[in-house]
């Protein structure tokens, strides 16, 4: 999945979106909406490398 950076223009004020998927969160701040994509990005890098990594018979916790 992609994590995306929209700009948004909503009563005179420019908001950024940060987009995986469907969902998406809001932001006041350029800078707040990327630092929070970049973890997002990370998170989900590091999932998929453990997905890789466990076997395919994982029991829910």
């Amino acid at each position: 999945m992609e994590v995306r950076i929209e700009n948004l223009q909503r009563q005179g004020r420019t908001l950024w979106q940060v987009r995986m998927g469907a969902r998406g969160v809001t932001f006041d701040k350029e800078l707040a909406a990327r630092t929070f994509a970049a973890q997002l990005h990370q998170r989900l890098l590091w999932l998929r490398e453990l997905a890789e990594c466990e076997p395919d018979d994982r029991q829910p916790r």
